[in-house]
């Protein structure tokens, strides 16, 4: 077996070295798109608005990034090795530039505010006329037919998950990475790459198009079936699972360092208690099965809150993993990129650096 295939990385994949992709798109979830693209080895050429002075993201910088620097870390995060031009598409010669660009391209994508595509002659109609093979992606804020202005935090709030979010009694918190829109760059990656799949088949080109609010609503998994199925509208339980317990919690080591528990099964819950010689907790009735511990998650954390940890936290990190227990370190971004897998996930330009946002691997047989 070892033999019969070669490993082909997708961080520096050439699969779609072919494809040409045009963005029309700024801020997080487009861009999100086309760097995906680049990273499977496609030619993306960015278009921004010389008038606002490009992507607006380029000035969303940070307290201490140099305030004359011509980019943000922000924009540096999604727009890895693109080709960048600046086109003032309201005027004509600007717009004929365009639609030479376009149809010479694969995939189109974009994130217009109601009614802006038809204003500015870049609907999908239009621009099939220019192009009937291409993939046009566009990604909306509440739907089509609504019109309001999208920022993630809006979408955060209206779709319950600032609800969800946050620790007991206190006010909602929104998740720190603009989580939506990444929620809406992937639903927009998958549908562009099943249109490329008919496109090989039938020739045609297509609209994909998404919005924020679906795709939000989409992500919500089990919390949505916990309403749907039960009526039970989930509060603020800060880190806590609702369906699994100790999940969530956090314990701090003799040195300080802050454990995260994430125990999932009965025998899991009987080891870690051995190690902290505490089997009588598994042998309680209340902490014996996950419903019970689920049930009485608050007495069970109090009991194991009193008890002094006497491991240092990588002492008591390797002891669970080698007998197979899921627990994590709580670790600042410094901490996270000192690890060298995280190192390896770093992409850097003349803009700056991001971490890779295509990290599958893909095998292929060996001719």
């Amino acid at each position: 077996m070892e033999n019969s295939i070669i490993l082909y990385s997708c961080y520096f994949c050439s699969m779609l070295q072919d494809l040409k992709v045009i963005e029309l798109a700024g801020v997080l979830a487009g861009p999100a798109v086309g760097m995906f693209f680049v990273e499977m080895g496609a030619q993306v050429t960015k278009i921004e608005n010389p008038l606002t002075g490009g992507d607006i993201t380029r000035q969303w910088k940070i307290e201490n990034e140099d305030i004359n620097a011509a980019t943000s870390s922000y924009f540096a995060s999604v727009n890895w090795n693109k080709k960048h031009l600046f086109l003032n598409y309201t005027k004509e010669d600007k717009l004929q530039q365009l639609y030479a660009l376009i149809a010479d391209a694969d995939v189109l994508i974009c994130n217009w505010k109601q009614g802006d595509a038809l204003r500015y002659k870049l609907d999908f109609q239009t621009i099939l006329k220019l192009n009937p093979t291409i993939i046009y992606g566009c990604i909306t804020g509440f739907g089509d037919d609504v019109n309001r202005v999208a920022y993630d935090a809006v979408l955060q709030a209206e779709t319950g998950w600032m609800f969800m979010n946050g620790e007991v009694d206190e006010k909602p918190l929104k998740i720190p990475v603009a989580i939506i829109y990444l929620f809406a760059a992937h639903q927009l990656k998958e549908g562009i790459l099943i249109a490329l799949i008919n496109k090989l088949k039938t020739g045609e080109g297509c609209e994909v198009s998404v919005s924020l609010y679906d795709a939000a609503i989409a992500a919500l998994a089990n919390q949505a079936s916990n309403y749907l199925n039960t009526g039970n509208i989930p509060k603020p339980i800060g880190s806590l699972h609702p369906n699994i317990a100790p999940y969530g919690e956090i314990i701090t080591c003799a040195d300080g360092k802050q454990l995260l528990l994430a125990i999932g099964t009965d025998k899991q819950f009987k080891q870690f208690c051995d190690i902290l010689d505490c089997s009588f907790l598994s042998e309680d009735e209340r902490f014996s099965s996950n419903k019970n511990r689920v049930k009485n998650r608050t007495v069970l954390m109090s009991i194991i809150y009193e008890k002094p940890i006497e491991f240092k936290g990588k002492e008591l990190l390797d002891i669970c993993i080698k007998k197979g227990i899921p627990v994590g370190t709580v670790n600042n971004l410094e901490e996270v990129f000192q690890n060298p897998q995280a190192q390896k996930l770093i992409l850097e330009d003349a803009i700056g650096k991001r971490v890779k946002t295509a990290v599958f691997k893909i095998t292929k047989p060996l001719n």
